[in-house]
């Protein structure tokens, strides 16, 4: 009688235990490369190693996850330096809440909690965006099908490519990106592999640690529909895709008395409005046009990559489901006013953008390869400490 061995998790999604560990070494290097670089500038500038992971946002993360939403003090202040009862609602749950509960480990800080969050979520999101490079790769439109080696090579180097963005440094600070982009890289795992269940929970929890969890949930429910005759399991991640973004707003209601409660913390204490993208047009017109700071038009050059990346994507015929999460996303941030600063970090999540890049470089000879993604960190290594040292004001 034969006996059937039950398939591990990763092999369930195509991800062998080889993989999945270059995919971590592949991440972990660049980081690495980048906080040794922010080590220097911190010793440069006579400031903490400490203190830049845990600056601006990251402030809040970590005062949430020690007192609480209630217990917030009263020096913590939203962008025009107000602090009511309300404020902290402004940010989502999920990330400083884990913090919260990993720092319950005796002789751990919320600082030290927050780090290893990050590192363990920076891992996941790392074999996900693996996965998703080498799935796709096969999936696009190209001159050269790629074969299962440069399939497997377009995955590591899109995973070299999401940690070496030029705002990556926030993986490792005290804020919600790498939580986030774990789960929304499960997440489309689960709907590109038509693992239903994986993609609703990991939707729910998206909903949870940021505002822009709607592109997830936009592109797991769609997809889910499309593919109802998958039975139950499709519509269970319909159902629950929203549940995290629609309970958290609940909550903040409750709290305020308003049911759009959250969207006026935001407006009234960071200026964050839908305005349908006139901000960022008078931004990209005024810095390219006649400005000088060199933040200013680094950030005006990469919200026009970002762009560009999306037609290519398109053109490429990148799957329609990750496509309809990376115009969330750009919709999300580039269609709302606010800190224009911040868009290098708010757009590291649509990192599926790369895919078409990352495509391309996988057919190279291994050295090129090589010697592209360790330029690529050490630029980014550089952008990422210039901006928490040099720049004066909140990413």
């Amino acid at each position: 009688m034969t006996t059937v061995r039950p398939m591990s998790t990763m092999r369930r999604f195509g991800i062998t235990h080889e993989f999945a560990l270059r995919c971590v070494g592949v991440y972990l290097t660049i980081r690495v490369v980048g906080i040794v670089i922010l080590t220097v500038f911190a010793g440069l500038h006579h400031t903490g190693l400490t203190a830049l992971l845990s600056m601006w946002d990251g402030e809040w993360m970590l005062g949430i996850a020690q007192h609480g939403y209630g217990g917030i003090p009263l020096w913590f202040t939203d962008g025009n330096g107000v602090h009511t009862e309300f404020t902290a609602y402004a940010f989502f749950p999920g990330y400083p809440m884990t913090v919260r509960t990993v720092a319950l480990v005796p002789g751990l800080s919320p600082f030290a909690a927050a780090m290893i969050v990050n590192v363990v979520a920076g891992c996941l999101a790392a074999v996900a965006v693996g996965r998703i490079g080498v799935i796709c790769s096969g999936r696009i439109r190209s001159s050269v099908r790629s074969t299962p080696d440069q399939a497997s090579t377009a995955g590591l180097v899109l995973v070299g490519l999401f940690a070496a963005t030029p705002m990556s440094v926030v993986l490792n600070m005290a804020y919600t990106e790498a939580v986030f982009c774990a789960l929304a890289g499960w997440a489309l795992v689960g709907v590109l592999e038509r693992q239903w269940l994986l993609a609703g929970l990991c939707a729910l929890g998206a909903g949870l640690v940021r505002p822009t969890g709607v592109a997830v949930i936009a592109a797991v429910m769609l997809a889910a529909i499309v593919a109802r005759r998958d039975g139950p399991r499709a519509w269970a991640a319909v159902i629950l895709a929203p549940l995290g973004y629609l309970g958290y707003l609940a909550v903040v209601w409750a709290q305020t008395g308003s049911a759009t409660g959250w969207f006026q913390i935001q407006t009234t204490g960071w200026n964050t409005t839908f305005d349908g993208g006139a901000a960022t047009w008078r931004f990209l017109t005024q810095t390219l046009g006649s400005g000088s700071d060199f933040s200013a038009i680094a950030t005006a050059l990469l919200i026009i990559s970002v762009l560009v990346l999306f037609g290519w994507s398109v053109a490429d015929r990148v799957p329609w489901p990750v496509l309809v999460y990376a115009a969330a996303v750009l919709a999300s941030i580039l269609l709302s006013d606010g800190l224009m600063m911040s868009r290098a970090r708010l757009l590291l999540p649509a990192f599926v953008l790369l895919i078409p890049v990352a495509v391309r470089i996988a057919r190279r000879p291994r050295t090129e390869i090589i010697a592209f993604l360790a330029v690529a960190a050490l630029f980014s290594g550089w952008f990422g400490a210039r901006m928490l040292t040099v720049f004066q004001y909140a990413i």
